[in-house]
């Protein structure tokens, strides 16, 4: 079998959505920036603005269904995960870790559930 080493081993994320509108309003106040929603089909998706590096999208349709088991993705805390987490509650989610070190090479991570009912995580080095 051949070794092949890649730089990044996720190219891609879709987090499913019960309500693409409730999910946008979530995501748009934790970050602070605004989704736009694109309807494809019988598929609706809204983009996470990514200028560089792996970009996904909150995606609403058959065969979407949100969990809060299995596969835990980890999402961009910026600086600070803080910033983010403390905005997670107001916005309808709830925040079932707070920030937690892992390590000092590592940095924090914090789990939360949002509004559709997914458990995610967000991670910063600070």
């Amino acid at each position: 079998m051949e070794n092949t080493e890649f730089k990044d081993y996720v190219n891609w994320f879709e987090i499913p959505v019960l309500n693409i509108n409730r999910a946008v309003n979530f995501y748009n106040h934790i970050y602070g920036f605004e989704m736009e929603i694109n309807e494809s089909g019988a598929f609706s998706m809204a983009f996470f603005p990514a200028v560089n590096g792996i970009g996904g999208a909150l995606v609403m349709g058959q065969g979407c269904i949100p969990s809060d088991v299995g596969i835990l993705i980890y999402l961009n805390g910026g600086n600070d995960l803080n910033i983010v987490a403390n905005r997670i509650e107001a916005a309808g989610g709830r925040l079932i870790m707070p920030k937690t070190l892992i390590s000092d090479d590592a940095g924090y991570y914090a789990i939360f559930i949002d509004t559709e009912g997914n458990k995610l995580a967000l991670h910063s080095n600070n």
